[in-house]
């Protein structure tokens, strides 16, 4: 039998160089999707004849719903080992293995650290005007070293961002509903008793949380209000876990220095949406987890996965 399969959503053209896809000739077609599919009407249309779809990460919804009305899909590959906009359930009714890949969490580590120095340098508003011609220095950098870095969660990702930070010389806390002292102690640094501490005393605040019941909208209004005027938020997590009114409001407010974003509610981000305008925000779109050597492996055990599937033994098979 000859298979099709769709590869969503390769935006920079890599996909098909980043595996070795001829493992697959003769047995599958590969069809690779530049554009982003926005809609449920879009996905089902586009993807009716296809029996294996690649997704990236959590960009792409697949609720119950859109899996009815995929008859042929029989395959659906999510880069990453965790996955929350799959139906499980769903895909288990209809047939449809669900299987992942592995993910290095270095490549968010060093795009969490290229937008704090970022925000906290000026870098993006003084190379503007470097280039236009504009005013030689304009903005006062903010120190590292002696202040303090706040990590919302201490996990494989908030823990390598900890160690950074002390070698910065910075002071480093962390905390999060389950982070206990003895953990913290292990990384080296803090233990914030409460949360609201935290964001009261740092000078940065940097999220590594998993989106979930407890940390929807955690930093709300109110929570945002807590933090330094000249400090800065950072968050290359999940775009639910702080309130995006808020902190649209926040920033125009002034009440913070500044924040970089590198996840949205919405991606790919609406051209009139208005973080794109909002002042003192340094957004980059969805960077944290596209390097060659990471996408690499996506693909590659993609390839892997769909090989291990037609063989009738899946690999590396997700779980709700």
């Amino acid at each position: 039998m000859h298979h099709r399969c769709a590869v969503l959503d390769d935006y920079q053209g890599v996909a098909a160089t980043s595996a070795d896809w001829a493992a697959l000739a003769g047995e599958v077609d590969v069809v690779t999707f530049a554009e982003h599919l926005g809609t449920e009407d879009e996905l089902a249309a586009a993807l009716a004849d296809f029996d294996i779809v690649v997704t990236l990460r959590e960009r792409v919804p697949f609720p119950a719903s859109l899996i009815a009305r995929l008859p042929r899909l029989r395959l659906l590959v999510a880069s990453g080992m965790r996955n929350s906009v799959i139906d499980f359930a769903a895909a288990e009714a209809h047939g449809v293995t669900v299987c992942g890949t592995e993910s290095s969490p270095t490549p968010p580590v060093e795009l969490t650290w290229a937008l704090l120095l970022g925000l906290a340098r000026g870098l993006v508003s003084e190379n503007a005007a470097l280039r236009a011609g504009g005013p030689w220095q304009s903005t006062l950098g903010a120190d590292l070293a002696g202040h303090r870095l706040g990590l919302l969660g201490l996990g494989k990702i908030g823990s390598r961002v900890a160690r950074i930070g002390l070698a910065f010389g910075m002071d480093v806390v962390a905390w999060s509903q389950n982070l206990t002292p003895e953990r913290a102690a292990e990384v080296g640094v803090a233990h914030a008793g409460t949360r609201e501490e935290l964001l009261s005393g740092s000078d940065f605040v940097s999220v590594h949380l998993a989106l979930g019941g407890r940390t929807r909208g955690l930093l709300g209004a109110a929570e945002l209000a807590l933090m330094k005027p000249t400090s800065y938020l950072v968050n290359t997590s999940r775009a639910a876990i702080v309130d995006q009114e808020a902190l649209l409001a926040a920033l125009h407010a002034g009440t913070i220095a500044g924040a970089a974003v590198d996840v949205f509610d919405e991606e790919p981000l609406p051209a009139d949406h208005p973080l794109r305008t909002a002042p003192r925000l340094l957004a980059t779109p969805h960077l944290g987890y596209v390097t060659r050597g990471n996408y690499r492996r996506y693909y590659g055990q993609a390839v892997e996965n769909i090989r291990a599937y037609l063989a009738g033994a899946p690999i590396r098979r997700l779980e709700p």
